[in-house]
């Protein structure tokens, strides 16, 4: 039988190894066009309408390429973490799961495998959360900008609910200790 405090910290785990998981497939990522991108960008249109097309072309390409400047640094589209982190992503569902079974098995009594297992695998899942929140995929080309999004924020919460159930459980032996003898170490 699980006590109070054990079940509560195996639950806090099990429900943030869940919400790791689908984490996995929310915004991590907001991709943005640099000023610099946003230039480079206008002076490429306007290079292909001057190449190609005729004066009306080249007007219109004008007046198009002048709007560039305003799209600079806004979220143009969002990354999860399953579409720019490949191995990574899979790697940290495999960890929620493997942290959800575990959690689950023990809150049914049918393994007992104690908190501090539970909380090493949610700690494996923080770092490499935190490990893509400082540095993020891809290589800096200067015309484009990849900034955190919620999902990510979202992913490190649920990890560290991981750890933190998984802590408060109490080990096996304390669990069973407390479970057979209510006084402890109190002898008379």
């Amino acid at each position: 039988m699980v006590d109070n405090r054990a079940s509560g910290g195996l639950l806090i785990s099990a429900v943030g190894a869940a919400v790791l998981a689908v984490s996995m497939f929310l915004p991590w990522y907001s991709v943005s066009i640099t000023p610099t991108g946003a230039a480079a960008a206008q002076q490429q249109f306007a290079a292909v309408a001057q190449q190609y097309g005729n004066a009306n072309l080249q007007s219109m390409a004008d007046q198009i390429g002048s709007e560039f400047s305003t799209v600079a640094g806004r979220p143009l589209v969002t990354l999860s973490a399953h579409q720019a982190l490949k191995d990574i992503s899979k790697l940290v569902l495999l960890l929620a799961g493997i942290a959800l079974l575990a959690s689950l098995l023990d809150l049914a009594g049918v393994v007992e495998i104690g908190g501090a297992q539970i909380a090493l695998v949610g700690f494996a899942a923080v770092l490499c959360v935190l490990f893509r929140m400082l540095s993020p995929p891809g290589t800096e080309t200067g015309l484009i900008s990849l900034s955190l999004s919620w999902g990510s924020w979202v992913a490190l919460a649920a990890a560290a609910a991981i750890v933190g159930g998984g802590l408060w459980t109490p080990s096996a032996g304390q669990s069973e200790r407390h479970q057979h003898d209510p006084l402890g170490d109190l002898q008379l």
